[in-house]
């Protein structure tokens, strides 16, 4: 019997997602991070429109916003770092485990990286934040 096929992962870029949307996040980072996460676990179980749910969600925060903590249907990852390099080095690990990586960014670095590793891309506007 082959083992199941391991849920599609999408991986939100929280920086750039939330620097998406000129609403004050600045102010308070770690809340507009934590509204971030709170809105993308609504899509764990039914997915995105070009993405069928469910799905395994990572939250990839740095700096200020590293204090967001997981919720139910969202892993929040903190970067040591860079963000980016974190995202691009979990794509990497995932990438042999999984056929459907989505990365949530508008970076052109970072999709430039990560579309190399073989991952998918979508826009911030696509996840349900504000």
């Amino acid at each position: 019997m082959t083992p199941p096929e391991p849920r599609p992962l999408l991986v939100v870029d929280a920086a750039n997602v939330v620097g998406s949307v000129p609403d004050g996040w600045w102010r308070d980072r770690l809340g507009a991070a934590t509204r971030l996460r709170d809105a993308v676990a609504r899509i764990a179980d039914t997915g995105l429109p070009q993405l069928p749910g469910p799905l395994d969600v990572v939250l990839v925060v740095e700096g200020a916003a590293r204090g967001v903590a997981d919720t139910p249907g969202v892993h929040v990852l903190a970067a040591p770092r860079s963000g980016d390099d974190a995202i691009v080095d979990l794509v990497r690990q995932e990438t042999a485990e999984r056929s459907t990586i989505v990365v949530a960014t508008a970076d052109r670095g970072l999709r430039d990286r990560v579309t190399a590793l073989g991952a998918q891309i979508v826009g911030p506007r696509t996840l349900p934040y504000p």
